[in-house]
């Protein structure tokens, strides 16, 4: 039953819909006119670049759809293009990159997705210093520029971010989605881990490219659902093999899996963005297992999230992270798309995108530009060591609405942002903005 529940219950979320037209998607944030967004969702001071580059994994465990009832496995070679945004050299007269991708349900017509972007591609990196290293993990069925908006924030705020193509298999009915969700339990946590393994090698001495500006030592991982899901297991919580949601999985698989996360991977800090296995229908982990992580943890969630649930799984996980410093930011009745770009979907397009791609209460572009300032000040403070930054999360209310800024008769408001000064509001929120969002940390022990 548990099993049929995973397949039920993530496949009305992940098989999305499509038509025939090409939807367009402008960035959240364009230079020169950050609008409403926080302080530091607003863009930085760098050039953005962007690049893709392959990678191979050899040898890696995999299984047929027939080895979910054999056991059957395979080693095979496993390539996955990685999507870089960096700080750059400028480039006179170059245009700002789009961004495409097909999405491709089962019983539809495939249609094509263009997005702008801000990075200019192939720019030439910055050889002015090096830089804390990003990596996101999209969700399933989801892709590697996804979140090109968020990549691009961090890349113009100094960092090197790396976003995985996790090229999940295609769904051509429910046996391909067991069989697909089934690799993915696999193959998440081992693709982020193989993968920053080999970004930190090429990142070494007689680095070339991009990889001459990583600073390897200071690492930050950002996963939403199924990303979030191998995120946390990287940052240290190993999964509890006993968990009925695994028992799909070839014993083979899993031996690997459990061999590779038995310790954490070398990162410093983790941003789980609705993080799917925490629910008690299918929670992958213990309580136990998860107070094993000892990284700075931020946990991203809306209150009305019916995939990972809000309430009893990511609520759980975040409790359950004793072993370290913790914070949690909620968008109030909000669902699972709490990440993503904000797709300027036109009218009439199928309803199975707009619920693939939007929540259904906040604007996507808020979202994002709420998400790009906490995540900023979460990576700044444990990547970076910048102890400013800590005001931003260490909120004078947990619940926004509760925070005040008196307003003298007749003032004009004008989006002046909160700052240190205005200690009984949370901090770069302009007054009045910071509202339906709750915020809480806890420390090691608590």
């Amino acid at each position: 039953m548990k099993k049929r529940y995973i397949a039920l219950g993530v496949l009305g979320i992940a098989c999305v819909g499509v038509g025939v037209t090409a939807f367009v998607a402008s960035p959240t944030i364009h230079e020169g006119a950050p609008g409403e967004m926080p302080e530091l969702g607003r863009p930085g001071v760098h050039t953005i670049g962007t690049q893709e580059i392959a990678f191979t994994m050899p040898q890696r465990i995999s299984f047929p759809k027939l080895g979910l009832a054999t056991g059957q496995t395979d080693r095979v070679n496993r390539t996955l293009q990685v999507r870089f945004w960096y700080p750059a050299e400028a480039m006179a007269g170059a245009q700002p990159i789009t961004y495409t991708h097909t999405m491709d349900p089962p019983d539809m017509e495939p249609f094509r997705l263009e997005f702008s972007g801000r990075a200019l591609a192939d720019a030439p990196p910055s050889d002015s210093s090096t830089y804390p290293l990003v990596m996101i993990s999209h969700g399933f069925n989801g892709w590697g520029t996804q979140m090109s908006n968020l990549g691009e924030h961090l890349a113009s705020r100094g960092y090197v971010v790396a976003s995985i193509d996790h090229a999940d298999m295609k769904l051509e009915g429910a046996a391909d989605f067991i069989h697909s969700f089934a690799k993915v339990l696999v193959d998440r946590s081992l693709d982020q881990r193989q993968i920053l393994a080999q970004i930190a090698e090429r990142s070494g001495d007689n680095a070339r490219g991009v990889f001459a500006i990583i600073n390897a030592e200071q690492t930050g991982l950002i996963g939403y659902s199924m990303g979030g899901y191998g995120a946390l297991a990287n940052a240290g919580g190993a999964y509890d093999f006993d968990s009925s949601t695994l028992s799909s999985v070839p014993d083979q698989a899993l031996e690997v899996l459990k061999a590779a996360t038995a310790g954490a991977a070398p990162i410093d800090a983790v941003v789980a963005m609705a993080p799917w296995g925490g629910q008690p229908d299918n929670r992958v982990w213990s309580a136990e297992t998860l107070s094993q992580i000892e990284i700075p943890s931020l946990i991203i969630s809306g209150s009305a999230d019916d995939v990972s649930n809000h309430s009893e799984g990511v609520s759980w996980i975040f409790d359950s992270l004793t072993g370290t410093q913790r914070h949690m930011l909620v968008f109030r009745e909000a669902r699972h798309n709490i990440a993503g770009n904000a797709f300027d979907l036109p009218e009439g397009a199928p309803f199975r995108a707009i619920e693939f791609l939007n929540e259904p209460v906040w604007r996507q572009g808020r979202i994002n530009g709420i998400n790009q300032h906490f995540v900023t000040a979460f990576l700044d403070l444990h990547l970076k060591g910048e102890e400013d930054k800590r005001s931003y999360l260490d909120v004078p209310v947990p619940n926004a609405n509760d925070g005040t800024w008196e307003v003298g008769f007749g003032d004009q408001l004008n989006g002046k942002l909160a700052g240190p000064d205005e200690g009984e509001h949370w901090r770069g929120f302009q007054r009045r903005w910071a509202l339906g969002l709750d915020l809480v940390g806890k420390e090691a022990g608590e």
